[in-house]
């Protein structure tokens, strides 16, 4: 997997307030809620690379049944 690039990003406070429960309400950090937010923006415009990775699945895996 290709290694991922940080950014520094400034924000106004209220927006970063905003962003930061938004991305609570949906269970995500600040920094997925706005990754998910612009790969949507760029999807949206049509301007997502084609051969972008899938964002990596966070969060406990499903559960499995039992095998009997």
């Amino acid at each position: 997997m290709a290694e991922r690039k940080s950014v520094l990003l400034r924000l106004d406070p209220a927006v970063h307030d905003a962003l930061t429960k938004w991305a609570g309400d949906e269970l995500r950090s600040t920094n997925a809620q706005i990754e998910f937010l612009l790969r949507r923006a760029l999807s949206d415009a049509g301007r997502l690379p084609g051969g972008t990775a899938r964002p990596p699945r966070r969060g406990r895996p499903p559960k499995q049944e039992p095998a009997e």
